[in-house]
């Protein structure tokens, strides 16, 4: 889910002042001799080499301060299960993107350590009757929450699918954009991929297989945690 920003080579490249450089002596003009001219064009050279990694970790920086990765930790990589009757929303957004489970953890299979997932982000949602399970092998750690009068509610929620189905309706959607230039969640996915954004969105029995949520402020309203032979 991610672009590069242009970063020059310039302040990136260390001094190396070795044993090339060391005995050589500018002429009577001034001119750099021999031995430190072979010493600068190994400088350029290793800042070639450099500029790769340079760039992927620049543009990791300015995607996080962006708000465009939905997931800023390495995940588990044990999916689980979301469900709610209703979730309505302000600010709809999604497009794809990968998942990175911590290096060498015992889920990771021949997945390389990595889920292809569908970022969905909501500036502000209400969900009704939530219910969140976690499949530990034989029991589930399950979670309710929002069954009262009043609903579960967050801002800045975003959610890594790898399924989502129910009855949804959107207003002003637009589909088929870049995804760095989503505008209606505050959150901006990377250059040249797929996404689509609408003004609202509900979806009716919303169901997700989720890998990954974040958001910046979760309320639930008559939470419940335990354990039960059944999910969701």
């Amino acid at each position: 889910m991610a672009s590069s920003p242009d970063v020059p080579s310039t302040g990136n490249t260390p001094e190396n002042p070795g044993s090339d450089t060391s005995s050589d002596t500018p002429d009577a003009t001034g001119a750099a001799s021999g031995g430190e001219r072979r010493g600068r064009v190994r400088a350029r050279r290793a800042a070639v080499m450099a500029v790769p990694a340079t760039l992927v970790a620049a543009g990791l920086a300015v995607l996080t301060s962006q708000g465009a990765l939905g997931v800023q930790f390495a995940i588990s990589g044990m999916p689980f299960t979301v469900t709610a009757t209703e979730l309505n929303g302000t600010g709809f957004e999604q497009f794809g993107g990968l998942d990175n489970m911590a290096e060498g953890s015992p889920n990771a299979g021949d997945s390389g350590g990595q889920v292809l997932i569908v970022t969905s982000a909501i500036k502000h949602a209400t969900l009704t009757k939530l219910c969140q399970s976690v499949d530990l092998g034989g029991t589930n750690l399950l979670i309710t929450a929002g069954s009262g009068a009043e609903k579960v509610s967050a801002t800045d929620l975003t959610t890594d699918s790898t399924e989502l189905s129910g009855d949804a309706a959107f207003n002003n959607i637009e589909i088929g954009n870049d995804a760095s230039t989503l505008t209606k969640a505050g959150v901006k996915g990377p250059i040249g991929v797929f996404s689509q954004q609408a003004d609202t969105v509900r979806i009716a029995n919303l169901r997700q297989t989720n890998y990954a949520t974040t958001a910046g402020v979760f309320k639930l309203p008559g939470l419940r945690l335990r354990f039960s032979d059944s999910g969701c």
